[in-house]
């Protein structure tokens, strides 16, 4: 358990640092974006939820593709795609 909260862990870092190259012009194009009864929609499985401070972040997965989503409220709530 410890082992995939960690690896969650650094995924999360690796997507979040590539995701604000790709805002800042960086990285090429930008990232895929999705909210989150999108990807319900779609299929996507709920596989992990981990509090990240004052916020939770969620990881989704359907066959290979796989999303991050980062919750600060309800409301307030964005998913990027993390391969």
């Amino acid at each position: 358990m410890r082992l995939a909260l960690a690896m969650a862990a650094t995924l999360l870092g690796s997507s979040v640092a590539v995701a604000q190259q790709q805002e800042d012009g960086l990285g090429g194009s930008s990232a895929q974006s999705a909210s989150m009864a999108q990807l319900l929609s779609q299929g996507y499985e709920i596989k992990a939820a981990v509090p990240n401070g004052s916020r939770f972040v969620v990881f989704m997965q359907k066959d290979q593709s796989a999303y991050a989503c980062e919750f600060a409220s309800i409301a307030n709530t964005r998913c990027r795609s993390i391969n």
